[in-house]
């Protein structure tokens, strides 16, 4: 806020006598001419404003006031802001020039002008306007699917900022209204990624921010594939899961659980998994299991290395049901890292 200089004591009466001479009677300071009405004057935060005023003649008693009292009282300044200064560019003009300006600044400016007739003045109204600016933000989530969401974009401003959310899918949807506020209820799988924070007004370009929502949920088999095997080649199972988090595998011959030990080779990275029988022979022919677990649920497929030619062969994959003691044992032994 522009301010004011606060007169010695001792030269109280000095001031008193020349502000009657520079103002007119009766004048206060935030008197306005109302016929000649307030002019508003739009300046961007950090930008320099010129509040312009003009004189008749050289020999009229000019005034800069504002609602904080006296900047300028002829060429004598009273403010002690530093970046208030007169803009003079020819004998008449006498301007206010206050460089970076910030919301404080806002307000009434009143130019005072006596001159030899009579009392004028010329009032201007400064408004500050700052660019938006995200203050807070949620933090990036985890949640279970199902869960009920609530993302929160706080953003200041003036004028105050417009707030839109968008989903950052291909489809790059943005969600309806004006709000501070996202509420998802009953988030799916789908659901999850980025979400944008968009906080936009007039002065300049948007602030952009981002939260990641992380949603989990139990496995689901997506891929399972049976093969066929020579007696003396090499063949292999593979299964794929998809879970957040990404799920464990293990594998399963009947009801036994399978170990990379005696010619198995089990390879297992984010989503998927593979058996390997390096060297298949009759006993290897049979039955698997493949099961995918997280800390939300447990699933299963099962899958079948056939002989070339067999029944099984031509109908691909064999669906099995599988006992839920082993779902139940598989499901521990993950969670429980045995």
């Amino acid at each position: 806020m522009v301010g004011r200089v606060q007169p010695d004591r001792k030269q109280l009466p000095l001031v008193l006598l020349r502000l009657l001479c520079l103002l007119p009677t009766g004048l206060p300071v935030r008197s306005v001419d109302f016929n000649r009405g307030t002019d508003n004057i739009t300046v961007r935060q950090g930008d320099t404003a010129i509040l312009r005023c003009v004189v008749e003649d050289k020999n009229s008693k000019v005034a800069w006031l504002n609602r904080s009292g006296i900047i300028f009282a002829g060429h004598d300044k009273w403010s002690l802001d530093p970046r208030v200064e007169l803009e003079k560019r020819h004998a008449l003009e006498y301007s206010l020039r206050i460089q970076k300006v910030d919301v404080y600044d806002e307000g009434s400016y009143t130019c005072s002008v006596q001159t030899q007739h009579e009392p004028k003045t010329s009032q201007v109204y400064l408004i500050v306007q700052v660019p938006p600016k995200i203050s807070n933000i949620s933090s990036d989530v985890t949640v279970n699917e199902g869960s009920n969401v609530t993302l929160v974009c706080m953003a200041n401003g003036r004028p105050e900022p417009v707030i839109t959310w968008r989903h950052l899918t291909p489809l790059g949807r943005e969600f309806e209204g004006e709000e501070e506020y996202l509420e998802i209820l009953g988030i799916t799988r789908e659901q999850s990624g980025k979400y944008e924070c968009k906080a936009a007004n007039e002065v300049s370009s948007a602030d952009v921010k981002q939260v990641k929502v992380t949603v989990n949920y139990p496995p689901t088999i997506t891929e399972s594939k049976s093969n066929e095997a020579t007696t003396g080649r090499q063949a292999s199972l593979k299964c794929e899961a998809s879970a957040v988090p990404a799920p464990d595998f293990e594998w399963y011959r009947d009801d036994t659980r399978i170990n990379s030990a005696n010619g198995l080779e089990i390879k297992s990275t984010e989503g998927q998994s593979s058996l390997t029988v390096t060297n298949v022979t009759e006993e290897h022919y049979g039955n698997y299991t493949c099961v995918a677990a997280n800390k939300l649920g447990v699933t299963n497929a099962s899958l079948v290395l056939f002989r070339p030619g067999s029944v099984r062969g031509i109908n691909g994959s064999v669906s099995l049901a599988v006992p839920l003691w082993l779902l139940a044992a598989s499901l521990f032994c993950l969670l429980s890292k045995c």
